[in-house]
């Protein structure tokens, strides 16, 4: 049996200081198999953002094991975490696009902290990347010039083009109506099948529910169930 993408082992976090210090999580045990589609719901606070920006590398974890692909991010030095983002898509609720750069461009930008690629094979694979998500005739455009659907297309396009091992994804269709945000998770879902890749999701929108293989629920900074999408839909 393969070794899980994420395997994280009596996690906790705390923010500030002293007096004013919160703790954040309590005491997360989780692990996702490759291959997975995993969606964490949950309230506003309670925590998840923060478990995803540790796993992402975007954090430093404080106590426990956190482990990412086969790495312990626990102790990491900000150059091991560096490095492992470069196996990382991470796709954020604002999609996060440069203002300043084409849709061409922006995607473009998820394959410069990969040495191995020439300026014109990132050309090529972000161009391959874009038409793959529908945006062929939008190479060229600026954000300002995309709907939200689109914008939030190029962010996926961006997350996926080096095809990284693991997905994150924090509300990508927060801003969306239901016929966009359904297209963007069909997409996220499709892709990641493509290339073998696992997704871990942060989402309040209950209408996405059923693309998951598991669906986690935070609640106060802790994990209160992990149920399959079967039964969740019940």
């Amino acid at each position: 049996m393969s070794e899980p993408a994420i395997k994280i082992h009596n996690l906790s976090h705390y923010f500030g200081q002293g007096k004013l210090q919160k703790q954040v999580l309590y005491d997360i045990d989780l692990e996702i198999n490759s291959g997975e589609i995993i969606l964490m719901t949950g309230p506003s606070g309670s925590g998840k953002t923060t478990l995803l920006t540790l796993v992402g590398g975007l954090r430093s974890a404080q106590s426990g094991s956190l482990q990412i692909l086969g790495k312990e991010l626990y102790g990491a030095t900000p150059q091991a975490l560096t490095e492992a983002r470069r196996h990382h898509g991470y796709i954020f609720q604002a999609h996060n696009l440069h203002s300043s750069l084409t849709a061409l461009q922006n995607v473009r930008m998820g394959l410069e902290l990969h040495s191995e690629y020439s300026n014109a094979q990132m050309k090529a694979c972000a161009t391959e990347m874009l038409k793959t998500v529908g945006l062929g005739d939008r190479i060229d455009y600026y954000p300002d010039d995309l709907s939200g659907g689109q914008k939030q297309r190029v962010a996926i396009a961006r997350a996926l083009v080096s095809h990284p091992q693991l997905v994150l994804a924090d509300e990508p269709t927060a801003a969306l109506d239901s016929k966009s945000g359904r297209d963007v998770v069909n997409l996220m879902q499709t892709l990641a099948r493509e290339q073998g890749c696992t997704i871990l999701l942060v989402t309040h929108d209950n209408r996405i529910l059923d693309i998951a293989d598991r669906i986690l629920d935070m609640e106060d900074g802790r994990l209160i169930n992990a149920k399959s999408a079967v039964l969740s839909m019940i």
